[in-house]
């Protein structure tokens, strides 16, 4: 069976791609295509138009801002990881292997949602922020207000995410995983960040519907009392032929504790 035709077209700056957008909203964005290309490939996915944005550059690099490293939605993998970011180098160090590093962008990953991906774990203990424009303008969305569903995120049809803000000002951080041996996707990963003001945030990947907040364990930390066992319910998580929930949940305290070693 031949693939299904589109309509292919590129768009060389933001305005001009929110402009295509609004003009069609059948048009699906790709960039490095790692996440689209696999999901036409099996059919998951037959979208009848494509707006290539690869090409604008307005969304691509790091810079500092102050307090604040500012990244571009389209800046690769492998850039990431020669980067002086916070946390995400480490992370971008998991994803995928060589060749999807150095195609693959931070920002489709993000935007993406894809609940076993590494990022969204480390964008919440790092508590980033997400520069979002479309019609209407620009907004920024906390990254506890990202992430809001299985491969949903707060960015709506018509949008585009722009850039991603890192505070520059963590102490330390850290990200375990346990993948699985042939997808290399989170099992489970756990980021843990300390911040300027000495506050601790946890959050894990790979377990649920989205990537989630640990609550019990930053308090603990905040408290100064040990790291906690039974820090999310197993009813709260998926299971699959691959690892139960339960099994999961064995994992987050696992891996907690190992990064919270890390930690210091």
């Amino acid at each position: 069976m031949y693939p299904a035709s589109f309509d292919y077209q590129k768009a060389d700056s933001v305005d001009q791609a929110i402009a295509a957008l609004a003009a069609n909203p059948d048009l699906k964005l790709i960039a490095g295509g790692h996440s689209l290309l696999p999901a036409m490939k099996l059919r998951l996915a037959q979208p009848p138009a494509l707006l290539d944005i690869w090409g604008i550059q307005e969304m691509k690099g790091i810079k500092r801002d102050g307090d604040w490293f500012v990244v571009g939605a389209m800046t690769t993998h492998a850039e990431v990881l020669r980067s002086d970011l916070p946390l995400f180098p480490e992370v971008a160090g998991w994803v995928g292997d060589p060749m999807v590093r150095n195609r693959g962008t931070i920002g489709g990953s993000l935007a993406h949602a894809d609940p076993s991906a590494d990022y969204p774990a480390a964008a919440l203990a790092l508590g980033v922020q997400f520069v979002i424009r479309g019609p209407g303008g620009e907004r920024t969305v906390d990254a506890d207000d990202m992430f809001v569903g299985m491969f949903e995120s707060a960015v709506q049809p018509g949008e585009l995410l722009t850039h991603i803000r890192i505070p520059a000002t963590i102490q330390a951080s850290a990200y375990e995983k346990f993948r699985h041996p042939a997808s290399h996707y989170a099992v489970v990963g756990l980021a843990v960040a300390r911040h300027a003001s000495g506050e601790v945030r946890a959050a894990y990947t790979g377990a649920a519907e989205r990537a989630h907040r640990l609550p019990a364990l930053e308090e603990a930390v905040k408290g100064g009392h040990a790291v906690p066992t039974g820090l999310v319910e197993a009813g709260d998580l998926l299971g699959d032929r691959f690892a139960s929930a339960e099994y999961r949940a064995h994992l987050v305290d696992v891996l907690a504790a190992r990064a919270l070693e890390r930690l210091g």
